[in-house]
This record gives structure tokens, C-alpha cells and sequence, in this order.
């Protein structure tokens, strides 16, 4: 479970996001944390150099599962929407936090150094059995499914979910 406070998590490889953000933390013309029109509305995910934001629909504890793969694996059936995008990790090490949360304080992971492809699902779920902290909001797991990738795709919706879905 991860806090996901403002209706977010990050998953990120830390230092060379914050060294981009530094940079560019100036520049009116960027979204925050990725956050476009699109973003918000279609596929539901920030995503910025380094960093994906993975939009929820609950403003408290939701259940996540960040799970690395050699190659590309199966699609959830049951999953709502599904969306995919690059993820550079030069690093190999990716932090999961929200606004309300210190990366350093969240979980981390190691991954293989380098270009990844991500794919996020949402998947319908049942509340889970620790109280969540009774917020509004349907329930999901937002898995995050990781593996290798030799060459960028972009960001690409695999199956979209219901306009409205944070009810």
C-alpha cells in the first residue's frame, strides 16, 4: 500500500529526476509532475523525465504492485484501463512516494539500469483489509508492471477506461 496523497504516486529514479526538475522547475510551459489535460482526462498518468505519476481514485492508501519482467509480459484481462509509456532509470534504483511523502522515507526498488518500458494498470479491486483511511473513491490495484527496453515507444493507451472512473 503507498499514500497516495493529491490522488498520486511517483515512481521515480530519484537523482537524475531531481537533477531535471532543478533545471527546469522554472519553465511555466511544464505541466507538474506531468500533469497535462490528456494526462488527467485520458490516460491518467505524469509522465516526465525520470518519473511516472500514476493518477488514482482515491485520495488515501491505495494497494500497488511494482513488479520488474525480463521482456514484456501478458496484459491483466481484468484491468479497467491500461496505459504504457518509457521510463529512463539510469540508476536502477526507482522510489515510490507521493506529494505528501519524502521519497527517501518510501519504498524502493531496484530495477535493470537503463530504458524501461512501464505498464500501469488499474484493476478493480476490493477495499483492502487495512482501512485505507475512509476516503471517497473506487477501489484498484495499480499495478506497475517494469521490463527492459531497447528503444523508446512513447506513451501509448492499450485499453481505455470508462471518462469517468474516480467515483
Amino acid at each position: 500500500m503507498i499514500d497516495a496523497d493529491h490522488g498520486q504516486f511517483y515512481v521515480q529514479d530519484l537523482d537524475p529526476y531531481d537533477a531535471w526538475i532543478a533545471e527546469h522547475a522554472m519553465d511555466r510551459d511544464l505541466a507538474p509532475a506531468g500533469w497535462t489535460d490528456e494526462a488527467v482526462y485520458v490516460h491518467r498518468i505524469g509522465v516526465e523525465p525520470h518519473s511516472i505519476s500514476v493518477g488514482t481514485a482515491r485520495d488515501d492508501m491505495v494497494e500497488s504492485l511494482i513488479t520488474v519482467h525480463a521482456s514484456a509480459p501478458t496484459t491483466d484481462p481484468a484491468a479497467e484501463h491500461i496505459v504504457e509509456t518509457d521510463l529512463d532509470a539510469p540508476t536502477g534504483q526507482l522510489t515510490m512516494s507521493s506529494p505528501g511523502t519524502d521519497p527517501v522515507d518510501g519504498p524502493s526498488l531496484a530495477v535493470p539500469a537503463g530504458l524501461l518500458r512501464a505498464r500501469v494498470s488499474y484493476i478493480p479491486a476490493e477495499p483492502p483489509p487495512v482501512d485505507p483511511g475512509g476516503g471517497p473513491g473506487d477501489h484498484f490495484l495499480y499495478q506497475v508492471d517494469l521490463w527492459p527496453s531497447d528503444r523508446t515507444y512513447g506513451l501509448v493507451i492499450v485499453k481505455q477506461g470508462p471518462e469517468i472512473w474516480a467515483g
